[in-house]
């Protein structure tokens, strides 16, 4: 399933920030459809994701309904991305 995207960079202050964008909810109502064969346990989906040139794996968190894609340092520096900015993701959840 491929999934494109925009979503607000919204920062999660614990231990430690991180960083994750927001799966809208029309796209997360499709990933929904397929997380059943997808998920590994709790929920989380694996997905294979871009951002600009910068391509990597991670999981969708579930969080209230919808998902969260996390943006590690790695992949939101080199794009530029801060807390509150809107960004385009091109996603393919792997089945």
């Amino acid at each position: 399933m491929h999934v494109v995207f925009t979503g607000r960079v919204v920062e999660w202050r614990g231990p430690s920030p991180f960083y994750f964008a927001a799966v809208p909810e029309e796209q997360a109502a499709d990933i929904r459809e397929v997380a059943a064969m997808a998920t590994y346990g709790w929920g989380a989906v694996p997905v294979e994701a871009r951002i600009g040139e910068t391509a990597f794996t991670t999981s969708l968190f579930p969080r209230n309904g919808g998902y969260l894609l996390p943006l590690k340092n790695a992949v939101r520096q080199p794009q530029g991305l801060s807390a509150g900015d809107d960004v385009t993701v091109r996603m393919t959840v792997r089945l």
